[in-house]
């Protein structure tokens, strides 16, 4: 059982009794003798509890102390209990009397009440007092009882176990992760990697996930099977893939949750959509002939039948995928491979996760145990030899050896090792045992703060800050007056990272899930969790003090009453919401003791009013879109400390309670700025340390001097400063005696008729405090500095300054001169002319030290970057500077030296005529260079023989060379005297030209070796893509390119000047997508790029499409033919068996197409597409889609001459009636009919007519298993009468689709 902070709660208690008996008229001497007895047996208390805390077997092996320790935590938590009431009574007499004040003003009627209290006091015991002796009394009878039995016991115990207490603060918490190259698992990495790298070399055939490959990851809990995959989704060869997914499964597997984490590893946002239909529907639009890897790591075995099917109904998306897509697994077991390979028709492929050489192991514990320690390989060799001894017991565990080495990395003394080397725990063989070992030796405050963790689910994402926030509401963390209690949190929580206990994932935290399983059941007394209808927790009524509720299960929850001592709640409930408030009610009257309350309810919308009950709460957190407003008593909770409910709906004015200033606890509140900014004196919440937005208003309980008195705010936003009146009402705010203000926005709102003086004397009383970080500025009309802005002194701290929207400002302050600014924004300041003014000779090397970002937009007046030059004479101008983005700028000169650090330069709409690359950096590091709508350079150099691109890049070295080159509205006629010498530009990636008009001959982009994207846009002089190669060359034509995009190169006539290098089949050997818009003079392909996969013509003078190509099978998965009226034949039909990834077909106004070519007799194969758009219905009934095996999609668009569908096509409707499931008729202008054949269609279930069918009068009988109708836009009269909802004569014809959308 965890330490219970005996010592402060104790103490505590004894203090708070004395002082309230102090209060009583009449003195209670038995309570008295109690408490000063309790205080005189606190040491032997606290010797056998901190004994029986740090010896974990010990209370294992005598059920009488385990017993005896759970009661006193009981008495304990009843008295800290009394005590909290005793405060609560205390704020609500505080908040009466204040209400009372403002009322009232009469003394002697003040005066009357108090005598009036004071006999009323003395002639009986104030109730609560009378529960405070009561639990005192139980208190000292439960200490006292069997205390000095289990003190010999303590005594009798090995002086070492004793010395496992370790302070917090003594111990060298302030080390660092280690950073390690996968120790052991090389080997294992280079072959996941070299399976990825690889092509699947199975038949492919006709099967579902012919286009996927899959391997699994097997082995035994802590074999570093997640980290493995981590360390191979970092490489380089992911970026192969045009998808990449990781989801963690875990155990209680959902297949939408599991399909939901796919969309959202893939677009980065959390999708809203919830049935298993629509979360299959995006997920195949995703991945839709893309190729992708997928990672699933840690899956459980369950229910195996169970298991598969709703593993069926995951994977079916992901066959829409394209060819080489890949899945790796991690899970403890063969079956779940073996599962998996099954359900996708594929052998089983595994790497076998063993545990670690003895050698590896101990590389990887000495790795944490020694973390921060110089020179460990010369000292501690003593150390070395135990830890060798160590790793004997470790079982090869990789966790376990990080576990322990963080453990022993507390303490480097060897008494210290020599006692974990001993420990029963290592003895057993177990990898439980070995981590129970890391809990035990905690520092006993973080115990409870690891116990507490284990009430959320596996695989759970942490946020440090609001993990700390739940701490404190718990009373895990004691304030200090050196600290506050939010950084005294946060310092525990690195101290559990350094251990091991947690890994960082992107922004949050995880616990490695061997881990939170080990720790679960160590801490099982204390924290528990319902999962549907299990209820294995429910047996530990009278222990549990954190709970995990997951359920759609009504009377699961009402078995939550039966806790009587829980401390925290988790509530998801996704049931019915008939019973929502009726069982809320019965909660909260049931859990008093609640300190911590999260509820995530489907259709919640009102909190019942019975919160108040919860007098001790500290933390509410509220999920869910549906609540329309707080309970009114919420308000009464003046414990309070933290409140979340992010989400926000317009038109709710009265959300929040009239009196939430009442709530003078309250240091954290994340609430819609608009809920903020309607508390009416929000001064009273004098703890609060956030307050992103504040609107003020000309009103009482809305103007700046709220914020008086709110000296613990460390972020402050404050908007609409015009409503101060004055100066003096602005320094009413005291902004500079906030000694933890970090971040500060200052916001002006509308500039109509505003006072130019007044804002500048407003602003000049905004003083902030000299520990300010961040500073953000918006909407100020004045036209100079503050004056403390001016003070480099007050503002040495700054790392960020934002300034925007300030039209009338014109000298900024001397920026360059603070010291550890990194960050500096400055947007729609028309009148600045200087980025800074002149420095004197000795201060004109500091210009901007440490500046990294530079963000310069719309500074329409800006001329110089200094106001005499003279701090860049030396080139000292920005050191560190690694980007730099200017928009808008037209009288900035050019920089005179590139920043020897940058690494980023965008230029857009500059008046610049050069660009100087001078540097005193070798290699110049810069990697990405966008210059855009820059119509004068036309040089960037001094010397005028020197064009564009020569001097942006003539004196670079290969090394040197930046990886993306952005050029926009170029009108010079050659591109540079480097046209015929590749080494200026050889190692870009990434090539955008676009409305470079006059421009005629290209560089050698096809000798680029690294060139991965082209896009060349609005070049209407230039007539071939490639100059011709010399013969060594030709077989280097765009070696690595993936991307090409032509757009409107009118002139552009062949793919090379003579087409030397398309001779021998070596054009554009990696090409994955094309795009040629507008070019109607260009000639057909030689041949198809064997890699490609994306193919879109659009408005070519193309006649045919040669799929000749060295690939077998072709990899295109999506073409796309487009307004091409010379186009006579597109011969898929002959190459159908090589065409089997071909998904998406788009065949649109081809007026001369009369052929798809010959389907061969001897030819078995068909297509199967999952999109098909035509213009033309005849092109139905042409080889091969006139065969077609499967079509779940189609569109015909775009054709104002056909009235109906001939017999044939509706005919063809029969052929997919069982795997159509989407049909779209749009622009159609003299449409008259639908194909009466699609009432056959059983498994269409979306309909939609749009954008134009204004002659459809009436629709054909639709089968059942639609789901949705949608007719929209300059549909016919008639048909939108027939089929309105209020009353159309058709209606129910469609009655039984669930989803209708009609708009006229």
């Amino acid at each position: 059982m965890e330490d219970m902070f005996l010592d402060p709660i104790i103490e505590k208690i004894i203090s708070a009794g004395f002082r309230y008996l102090k209060d009583q008229v009449r003195w209670q001497t038995g309570m008295k003798e109690e408490l000063v007895k309790l205080q005189k047996n606190l040491p032997q208390i606290q010797a056998v509890v901190h004994f029986a805390s740090s010896q974990e077997q010990i209370t294992d092996q005598n059920p009488s102390l385990n017993k005896w320790l759970w009661q006193l935590r009981d008495a304990i938590d009843d008295a800290d209990d009394v005590l909290d009431d005793l405060e609560y009574m205390e704020l609500e007499k505080q908040v009466t009397k204040n209400k009372k004040l403002r009322r009232v003003r009469s003394i002697m009627k003040s005066m009357k009440k108090r005598l009036v209290k004071i006999v009323k006091r003395a002639l009986k015991i104030d109730p609560t007092l009378k529960r405070l002796e009561e639990a005192v009394q139980e208190l000292y009878r439960v200490s006292t009882t069997g205390v000095e039995t289990f003190l010999r016991l303590a005594e009798q115990a090995k002086q070492e176990h004793q010395k496992q207490q370790h302070e917090l603060h003594g111990a060298r918490e302030e080390g660092y992760l280690p950073k390690n190259d996968l120790i052991g698992r090389g080997k294992d990495k280079e072959s996941v990697v070299q399976w990825l790298r690889n092509p699947s070399n199975e038949h492919r055939g006709t099967e579902l996930y012919r286009n996927i490959s899959l391997l699994s990851i097997v082995g035994h809990g802590g074999m570093g099977k997640t980290a493995l995959l981590q360390h191979v989704y970092k490489d380089e060869i992911t970026k192969e893939f045009d998808r990449q997914m990781w989801v963690c499964v875990s155990n209680n597997f959902d297949k939408k949750k599991v399909i939901a984490d796919m969309l959202e590893s893939l677009k980065k946002e959390r999708t809203r959509l919830e049935t298993l239909g629509e979360l299959q529907g995006a997920l195949e639009k995703e991945v839709m002939s893309k190729k992708f890897l997928l990672v699933l790591d840690d899956i459980w075995e369950e229910d195996e039948d169970k298991d598969k099917s709703k593993w069926e109904d995951v994977l079916a998306p992901l066959a829409s995928g394209g060819f080489g897509s890949k899945i790796l697994v991690t899970t403890r077991t063969d079956s779940i491979a073996l599962m998996f390979a099954k359900l996708i028709k594929k052998k089983k492929e595994i790497v076998k996760l063993e545990g670690l050489e003895e050698d590896e192991c101990l590389r990887l514990l000495n790795s944490h145990a020694f973390a921060g320690v110089e020179n460990p390989s010369d000292d501690h060799e003593n150390l070395r030899v135990i830890a060798a001894e160590i790793v004997k017991k470790l079982l090869g565990s990789p966790l376990a050896a990080k576990v322990v080495g963080g453990v022993l990395n507390d303490n480097l003394d060897e008494m210290y090792w020599s006692t974990v080397l001993e420990s029963n725990l290592l003895g057993q063989s177990s990898i439980h045992s070995i981590l129970r070992l890391s809990y035990i030796v905690l520092p006993k405050l973080l115990q409870n703060c690891l116990a507490f963790c284990c009430t959320f689910p596996q695989d759970h994402e942490f946020d440090k800050d609001d993990l700390v926030r739940m701490w404190i509401a718990l009373g895990f963390i004691q304030p200090s007056q050196e600290m506050t209690m939010e950084d005294i949190g946060r310092r525990y929580f690195d101290v559990l990272i350094k251990k091991a206990l947690f890994d960082k994932v992107d922004d949050d935290y995880k616990m490695h899930d061997l881990i939170h399983e080990s720790a679960s059941k160590f801490f099982a007394h204390e924290c528990g969790k319902l999962v549907d209808d299990e209820e294995s927790s429910l047996k530990n009524f009278e222990t549990i003090r954190h709970l995990s509720v997951r359920t759609t299960n009504p009377v699961i929850l009402r078995k939550i009453e039966k806790f009587k001592h829980l401390h925290s709640l988790f509530l998801f409930y996704e049931g019915s919401n008939q019973d929502h408030c009726s069982a809320l009610i019965k909660i909260f009257e049931a859990s008093r003791c609640l300190r911590l309350l999260y509820m995530h309810i489907d259709e919640l919308k009102m909190i019942p009013e019975e919160i108040r009950y919860l007098k001790h709460l500290r933390y509410l957190m509220i999920e869910g879109d549906d609540v329309t407003r707080l309970p009114r008593s919420l308000s009464n909770l003046y414990h309070l400390q933290y409140l979340v409910y992010d989400r926000w709906k317009s038109g709710q004015p009265e959300f929040l309670p009239s009196d939430i200033n009442n709530l003078s606890n309250l240091r954290h509140v994340k609430l819609n700025n608009e809920y903020i900014s309607s508390i009416c004196g929000i001064g009273k919440l004098k703890s609060l340390q956030e307050l992103h937005i504040f609107d003020l208003r000309d009103e009482m309980g809305y103007r700046i001097d709220e914020f008086k008195y709110l000296n613990d705010l460390c972020i402050l936003g404050i908007n609409c400063l015009e409503n101060v009146k004055d100066a003096e009402e602005a320094r009413d705010a005291q902004l500079c005696e906030k000694k933890r203000l970090t971040d500060l926005t200052l916001s002006w709102g509308s500039t109509d008729s505003r006072n130019i003086d007044l804002d500048e004397n407003v602003f000049d009383n905004l003083q902030p405090p000299k520990c300010l970080r961040n500073l953000c500025i918006e909407g100020y009309t004045g036209a100079r500095s503050a004056i403390w802005m001016n003070n480099v002194n007050l503002l040495s701290n700054i790392k960020k300054i934002e300034l925007s929207c300030c039209w009338e400002w014109e000298t900024l302050p001397p920026f360059g001169q603070l010291p550890f600014l990194k960050s500096l924004s400055l947007r729609r300041m028309p009148k600045v002319k200087w980025l800074e003014s002149k420095f004197n000779e000795n201060d004109k090397y500091r210009a901007f030290p440490l500046l990294e970002e530079l963000y310069i937009y719309q500074l329409e007046a800006l001329e110089d970057w200094f106001e005499a030059g003279v701090a860049a004479e030396d080139g000292c101008l920005f050191p560190c500077l690694i980007r730099l983005e200017l928009l808008n700028c037209p009288k900035l000169k050019v920089l005179p030296s590139l920043p020897p650090k940058l690494k980023t330069l965008m230029i857009t709409e500059t008046e610049w005529t050069t660009l100087n690359f001078c540097s005193n950096s070798n290699p110049i590091p810069l990697e990405s260079l966008e210059v855009r709508n820059c119509q004068k350079i036309s040089r960037l150099s001094s010397d005028p023989s020197v064009l564009l691109m020569e001097n942006v890049l003539q004196n670079l070295q290969p090394q040197d060379c930046p990886r993306n080159l952005s050029i926009q509205s170029y009108m010079v006629a050659r591109s540079a005297i480097w046209k015929n010498n590749v080494n200026p530009i050889f190692n870009l990636e990434r090539i955008e030209l676009s409305d470079c008009l006059e421009w005629e001959i290209l560089p050698p982009f096809g000798q680029l070796p690294f060139l991965k994207s082209l896009s060349l846009h609005g070049m209407p002089k230039v007539k071939w893509l490639e100059s011709k190669f010399n013969g060594n060359d030709k077989n280097r034509a765009f070696p690595l390119l993936e991307k090409l995009l032509i757009r409107e190169l009118e002139a552009l006539e062949d793919w090379f000047e003579a087409g030397v290098a398309a001779e021998d089949g070596c054009l554009f050997p990696c090409l994955i997508e094309l795009k040629v818009r507008n070019c109607p003079k260009l000639k057909d392909l030689p041949s198809l790029p064997p890699k490609l996969k994306s193919l879109e013509i659009f408005n070519n003078g193309w006649t045919t499409l040669n799929f000749c190509s060295n690939s077998n099978p072709i990899p295109l998965e999506r073409l796309w033919v487009l307004d091409c009226p010379n186009v006579t034949s597109l011969p898929l039909a002959d190459e159908i068996a090589r065409l089997a990834a071909l998904r998406y077909l788009t065949i649109i106004n081809c007026p001369n197409l009369i052929s798809l070519g010959e389907m061969q007799t001897t030819n078995n194969c068909h297509l199967i597409l999952s999109d098909l758009s035509i213009s033309d219905p005849s092109v139905l009934l042409m080889e091969p889609l006139r065969s077609i095996a499967s079509l779940k999609r189609l569109t015909i668009m775009h054709n104002d001459e056909l009235v109906s569908f001939p017999n044939e096509a509706e005919q063809w409707f029969l052929n997919v009636r069982s795997s159509l499931s989407e049909l779209q008729f749009c622009s159609l202008r003299s449409l008259e009919s639908l194909p009466s054949s699609l009432e056959s269609i059983s498994s269409l279930q979306k309909l939609s007519i749009e954008y134009g069918v204004p002659m459809l009068r009436e629709l054909p009988n639709l089968p059942p298993s639609v789901k949705t109708l949608i007719i929209w836009g300059r549909c016919h009269p008639e048909l939108y009468e027939r089929y309105r909802g209020d009353g159309g004569s058709d209606r129910h014809k469609i009655a039984h689709i669930p989803h209708i959308d009609i708009r006229h």
